[in-house]
């Protein structure tokens, strides 16, 4: 085998990697920068036709690393499967799915396809017959479709054992080799595995023809000094959680981490417009002015940097007390690249990860990767945005009374109260209400708080008064009709007019969904939530009972139908 050490990505970009200009295009799109190490590392040695044998962890970028060749590779003219990627869980199948419809922006005619139990079989039969060229599937409904005589492997050019490891632990190999037998033989294959135990080097050494070998070393570990915390989006404002977060936190000077350049420029101005000082850094920006942008950090002329991870490495500044990842790191490394820009010198920091419930599985990698726990944040209540802001502006009037003021403001004070006849204290009020503005000291509407009703929905949605008491509702939607925990608290909070706090327990099963909402709400409501629909399935919203015995999700897909080729584990 030929092995790979790993590229210094701080040089090298997608255009060294001989991608063809349509992928760059989408990766220029979707705002990547540079490579990570796998992908630096990998995708050169796929363009190439030559096998791989990856060893590196989830979340270190391997998805782009096998996506982009192969979508480099489709013929998109040709409606049949073209590529194979096998994955141990519907998760990841659908992750992966994603994945590769946002790296194909641009690319007409192409067509991904997830293949999971635990879903209904027509769904996935249209999609069949429309030909899509890429498959990605967990390996027992695979080979389901194989025995049905649905899904054909003959055109398959390029086959990804993605998390090889995983899918042999839940008892997949005899899945895995019935399949592998009914690829072509001068297929390409890539295996990605975070271990090289015996086994997975048994089906290396078995089905890819002189492998690459590819080594990616995740640095773990972060600063002790440094205190982690989450707040999860559920569909939320992040804008307006991160102001919240920046009116009350005690912070000296605040990196705020997002995906994408456009964003840096977007994100910077939004937050000068509600008042900070902030600025974008990307690799847009000229040297020259990134040299000016992070002096002004330092010198305290700029207090928060919109940035992104190529944009900010190597940056070396003290004062950085807090990292904001608004956005999720792409992989662990660069999570952990990122929150160490804080806890320099000795001091403390804070790091806050902005993440949405269906990233759940990358909160628990980003934990492992940096061995701490990483603990729910509280957002700032409006109540605490007005006490602290409140506090600083009295702090800055007494900062002003620590000064004689100037005999010009004196007398201008001193002819208003005699020409209005107000007193002191309204005068004072209104100069306050000038330099601060007329609304209530606030950062703008709670994270919570849906948008407003329309007249319609507002005549028809009845006020009530929340005591607190909360019951739980199940309603006719699960996982076999696609419902996810954003769209369910998405589609309630608009609808019922809740904030995200009087929305809990959100558990999704198979084909229903448990839900604790106000006790008291009015039979309007209900009826009018009874009637949304999700993935076109009507909510139906009902009392639970606890009559039915729960079911829960089974990883990799439910329980398979039809003649086996060989026995293996139920999915």
């Amino acid at each position: 085998m030929k092995a790979t050490p790993s590229p210094d990505t701080g040089t090298t970009t997608f255009a060294d990697l001989g991608l063809p200009d349509a992928v760059l295009r989408a990766i220029r799109t979707i705002g990547y920068e540079s490579p990570s190490p796998i992908q630096a590392a990998t995708i050169p040695a796929l363009l190439q036709g030559e096998d791989v044998l990856g060893q590196a962890q989830t979340g270190t970028g391997k998805t782009a690393a096998f996506a982009l060749p192969i979508l480099s590779k489709l013929e998109l003219k040709r409606h049949a499967p073209q590529a194979l990627v096998l994955v141990p869980t519907r998760e990841l199948a659908i992750q992966v799915s994603e994945a590769f419809q946002k790296y194909a922006t641009g690319l007409h005619g192409f067509h991904v396809l997830p293949i999971y139990g635990g879903q209904s079989y027509v769904p996935q039969l249209n999609a069949l017959k429309r030909g899509p060229q890429v498959v990605v599937g967990t390996p027992g409904r695979i080979i389901d479709h194989l025995e049905r005589g649905t899904l054909s492997l003959e055109g398959i050019g390029m086959l990804v054992l993605d998390e090889a490891d995983e899918m042999l632990a839940m008892g997949f190999a005899d899945a895995l080799e019935a399949i592998l037998a009914q690829t072509p033989a001068d297929k390409q294959v890539a295996l990605f595995s975070a271990t090289m135990a015996p086994n997975i080097r048994r089906i290396a050494q078995r089905h890819l023809d002189a492998p690459r070998e590819i080594v990616i070393r995740g640095k773990t570990g972060t600063a002790a000094n440094i205190r982690q915390s989450f707040w999860m989006v559920s569909g939320l404002h992040k804008l307006d959680a991160l102001t919240r977060i920046v009116e009350v936190a005690d912070f000296d000077a605040m990196l705020v981490f997002v995906r994408t350049k456009q964003s840096t420029v977007e994100l910077a101005e939004k937050l000068q417009a509600r008042g900070f000082a902030a600025a974008a850094l990307n690799g847009d920006i000229p040297q020259a002015m990134r040299e000016k942008t992070v002096d002004q950090l330092k010198k305290g002329r700029i207090d928060i940097l919109v940035a992104t991870d190529v944009a900010a490495r190597g940056l070396d500044v003290e004062r950085v007390t807090h990292v904001v990842n608004y956005d999720v790191p792409y992989d662990t490394e660069s999570y952990v690249h990122r929150i160490g820009r804080t806890g320099r010198a000795g001091r403390s920091g804070e790091a806050i990860l902005f993440i949405a419930p269906r990233e759940r599985n990358l909160l628990r990698l980003i934990e492992r990767a940096t061995r701490q726990s990483i603990e729910p944040l509280q957002l700032p209540s409006v109540a605490d945005v007005n006490s602290r802001r409140l506090a600083k502006f009295k702090a800055r009037i007494g900062e002003a009374l620590a000064t004689p003021p100037a005999e010009f403001h004196r007398k201008a004070v001193q002819e208003v109260a005699l020409e209005t006849g107000a007193d002191l204290l309204s005068i004072a009020a209104a100069i306050a209400s000038m330099v601060e503005g007329h609304a209530p000291v606030h950062s703008g509407p709670p994270p919570a708080q849906p948008p407003s009703p329309s007249p319609e929905q507002a005549a028809d949605t009845p006020s009530f008064e929340d005591d607190g008491r909360q019951v739980t509702y199940r309603l006719a939607v699960g996982h076999r009709q696609g419902a996810q925990p954003g769209s369910i608290v998405g589609a309630i909070a608009n609808e019922a007019r809740l904030q995200g706090s009087q929305i809990n327990g959100v558990d999704i099963r198979a084909d229903y969904t448990l839900v604790r909402l106000p006790a008291n709400l009015p039979q309007a409501t209900l009826a009018r939530l009874s009637r949304v629909r999700i993935r076109g399935q009507q909510l139906d919203l009902q009392l639970d009972t606890g009559s039915r015995r729960p079911s829960s999700p089974r990883r990799g897909g439910g329980p398979a139908t039809g003649p086996r080729l060989k026995r293996r584990p139920a999915r």
